[in-house]
């Protein structure tokens, strides 16, 4: 299994927190069908993206990627010790998996420059901060944590209606650490860091593309899920937050970097969750390089 890429000049590392079961694919995917189901069950199981009960196999990953003058980590993951009662392989997690990956890259916490976030979903943050002394702090203390402002704008409104966990314990502490920068879609970090608008899983939803003029790979965040969502770009998941906007978003991506030679590097894919787009049909594959 692959951890580390190379592209133009770059340096990929996948730290793998979790890759397991998740949900049944019937309910993580309404537009899915049994009859389609049925039909790409073979290669999905086979390619380890379903097990034999029909649940979705998902990778949880944080990607660190070294540029010629940053070490940048985009999405930070599940965490420990986080109250995370819907999801019981999360909840108050004290395992040591992730630094332990992290180390394993050539990483300690301190190398990190940039976190950028795709979105602020519960596990793309859950390691922006790590508790020390009964407080959140955050876990890369040099680093700068980068929130698009749509996105950012979005979860505080949310969160002023009511307590959203994930915002509170692993982005909040990074504000009041006053390590954040919350930025518009143009922002850019050097000459090989650009942001790419992907709205609907979110509304403030943002893929990462890098490369010095460019676009040697992209982290594509929640924009798919599951490689069946490339051969059937139309079919959302449950969590998207606009079902139809995310499919548009989705084909619109597949087909900006169908048959490129862009690293497509997924947030939930199984391993090794990176390839590069390819044709299929009416839809894509992300094909293992």
């Amino acid at each position: 299994m692959s951890l580390k890429f190379s592209v133009g000049d770059l340096t990929i590392h996948r730290i793998i927190e979790q890759e397991t079961t998740f949900l049944p694919a019937l309910d993580m995917l309404p537009g899915l069908t049994p009859e389609v189901l049925a039909e790409n069950r073979a290669w999905m199981q086979e390619s380890k993206a379903l097990d034999p009960q029909d649940t979705l196999i998902l990778c949880f990953q944080s990607y660190v990627i070294k540029t010629p003058h940053h070490t940048i980590l985009v999405d930070s993951c599940i965490g420990n010790d986080k109250p995370r009662p819907q999801r019981p392989k999360w909840n108050m997690k004290t395992d040591d998996t992730y630094l332990r990956g992290l180390g394993a890259a050539g990483f300690a916490v301190e190398d990190i420059d940039f976190v950028m976030c795709t979105h602020l979903h519960v596990d793309h943050v859950g390691w922006n901060t790590r508790l020390e002394n009964g407080r959140w702090v955050p876990t890369f203390p040099k680093a700068r944590y980068v929130f698009g402002k749509q996105e950012f704008d979005y979860w505080t409104e949310q969160n002023a209606k009511a307590d959203v966990a994930p915002f509170v314990d692993s982005v909040l502490p990074v504000v009041e650490a006053k390590r954040h920068e919350v930025v518009g879609n143009d922002h850019q970090i050097g000459d090989h860091v650009r942001i790419l608008p992907t709205p609907g899983h979110t509304p403030g939803h943002i893929a990462v593309t890098m490369g010095r003029g460019k676009d040697d790979a992209v982290f594509s965040g929640d924009l798919m899920h599951s490689p069946i969502q490339a051969l059937y770009p139309e079919m959302s998941v449950k969590f998207d937050v606009d079902q139809a906007a995310a499919a548009t978003t989705r084909r619109s991506f597949l087909e900006r970097y169908c048959d490129t030679d862009t690293l497509c590097c997924t947030a939930h894919f199984p391993s090794p969750s990176v390839g590069k787009i390819r044709r299929k049909g009416s839809g894509f594959v992300c094909a293992a390089l």
